[in-house]
């Protein structure tokens, strides 16, 4: 069994995962209406206030000498290495780093005393290795918003195939303009709250986040939770460069092999849900041919935004926290169904008997993935 452990959120809702799943609850949302340096019209997106930050990295070190996303990955990676006791030069254990951007902000010239090179993604991951002294070189893995639910599959393989003990998933994003830009050359951001699955949804949020996950073969790390990952699957549907199938192919045969691991007392899906007219339409259609219309549905995005390569860290946890209190999170702002696909979202926080769950994720490129989770 291979388990889903210790675990951190550092968001706009907190910098713990139990602040975060409190927030949640309470149906709190880091998403804001915000007019940013570079466009003159207001969008909605979810940002950590860089004085937060400041504050929280104190004790850790020179702010000046880290990135914005060095500081975050760092103030959550040692948030989990605390809880767990694990040691990160355990030749036994490996990082590995999901991100579609890294530190994308340095191209921006946000810093004067940050080596230009740590925009490469390998020398960002080199920095946070040589900080914590792992041992081994951390793994990137950047496959667009598919990142974080990918990365905790291959961490999942790695333990499973005898390489490591121990596999910390650490998946951060931040707002630049470079991602901003991006989103609105495609007329997908939005200046309200997103209302993913919705009939009345207007676009994306974008959102920041670090956040970070244990997968471990020690029993005993399980504590936490009681919760193993059973097995996940990738696969892409070469559709288009940003638009996914029409027809759901590639997330509808990710979510057939996790089937075959036979979920019993499914509790939920936790959905991509961008609230982009081509993303969820695509999603509802993969549930519906799954045979999944019963189960019921969430999006977390209308609570952070899109946090791209954090987004599928941070869901999985919170959807551990879900599985741990027995407890269905809202898809929050969703209210009239607007999919052709016949699925079941959540429209309330509600108390549920359940003892697994599927997360799954899409991206562009047309790449798509779904992992099982099972309580123990």
């Amino acid at each position: 069994m291979i388990f889903a452990s210790h675990n951190n959120i550092i968001s706009p809702l907190g910098f713990t995962t139990a602040e975060n799943y409190s927030a949640v609850c309470q149906s709190k949302i880091g998403v804001k209406k915000t007019v940013l340096p570079f466009y003159q019209e207001p969008f909605c997106i979810a940002k950590i206030e860089n004085e937060l930050i400041s504050e929280q990295f104190s004790t850790y070190g020179d702010s000046r000498q880290y990135t914005k996303l060095e500081q975050l990955s760092i103030i959550s990676i040692q948030d989990v290495l605390t809880q767990s006791g694990i040691n990160p030069q355990d030749e036994r254990t490996l990082l590995i780093y999901s991100t579609t951007k890294g530190n994308i902000d340095i191209l921006e010239n946000a810093y004067k005393n940050i080596d230009p090179k740590r925009a490469y993604l390998h020398a960002f991951t080199h920095h946070l290795q040589l900080y914590f002294k792992f041992k081994h070189t951390p793994l990137v893995l950047s496959n667009a918003c598919i990142s974080g639910v990918l990365a905790i599959i291959i961490a999942q393989r790695f333990i499973e195939n005898g390489q490591y003990d121990n596999v910390l998933v650490c998946g951060g994003d931040i707002i630049s303009e470079f991602t901003v830009s991006g989103f609105k050359s495609f007329n997908a951001m939005s200046a309200e709250p997103s209302k993913p699955f919705d009939a009345n949804r207007t676009g994306i949020n974008l959102g920041e986040a670090v956040s970070t996950i244990l997968l471990t073969s020690n029993k005993t790390l399980a504590m936490p939770y009681h919760t193993e990952i059973v097995g996940g699957a990738s696969a892409n549907d070469a559709n288009h460069i940003s638009g996914p199938s029409r027809t759901g192919d590639g997330l509808y045969q990710c979510v057939q092999e996790v089937l075959n691991y036979h979920p019993e007392n499914l509790g939920f899906i936790s959905a991509h849900g961008t609230a982009t007219l081509f993303n969820d339409e695509m999603e509802s259609i993969a549930f519906d041919r799954s045979g999944l219309n019963a189960i019921p549905v969430n999006s977390l995005k209308g609570y952070y935004g899109h946090t791209l390569g954090a987004g599928g860290v941070l869901e999985t946890i919170l959807s551990l926290e879900s599985l741990k209190n027995q407890q269905l999170i809202k898809s929050e702002g969703f209210e009239t169904k607007g999919v052709s696909g016949n699925i079941n979202i959540i429209q309330a926080h509600q108390p549920s008997v359940f003892s697994s769950f599927i997360k799954t994720a899409s991206g562009f490129g047309g790449c798509n993935a779904a992992a099982l989770f099972r309580k123990i």
